[in-house]
């Protein structure tokens, strides 16, 4: 057989983009979750459902050739907050040059909020009326 290839264009949608810099970023010892307060409670409904959004909390600029991304995570308490962003922006660059196929630009990380362990398992206090 003839070694010829045969041409046309890939398109990813960005979605898709944002779905596995997701994944790598959740993947990152120290994350807890991604997005912001809002974001998670709409997140915790579709997580009811069985219809999670991996790219929840991520935002991506796509070009031809780099891709840029724009993270927002809640970080375990406590872990270092600058070594988990960098973990974060080492592993969704990797993620997106390995998997996506293109460039990085550059992955931004925001800090939104701590997680406190044991705060969701707290019961509220008793009404002290009735």
């Amino acid at each position: 057989m003839a070694d010829t290839q045969t041409t046309g264009t890939t398109s990813i949608d960005d979605s898709v983009v944002e779905k596995v810099a997701g994944l790598a970023a959740r993947e990152v010892d120290g994350v807890h979750s991604l997005g912001s307060g809002a974001a998670r409670a709409i997140g915790a409904i579709r997580d009811a459902i069985g219809q999670r959004d991996f790219g929840q909390g991520v935002k991506v600029e796509v070009g031809e050739k780099q891709v840029a991304a724009d993270i927002v995570i809640v970080a375990e308490y406590p872990v270092a907050l600058q070594q988990v962003a960098d973990g974060v922006r080492g592993n969704v660059s990797r993620a997106l040059e390995q998997i996506v196929g293109m460039e990085v630009a550059e992955v931004n990380v925001t800090v939104q909020d701590v997680h406190i362990p044991g705060d969701d398992d707290e019961e509220q206090e008793p009404s002290r009326v009735q």
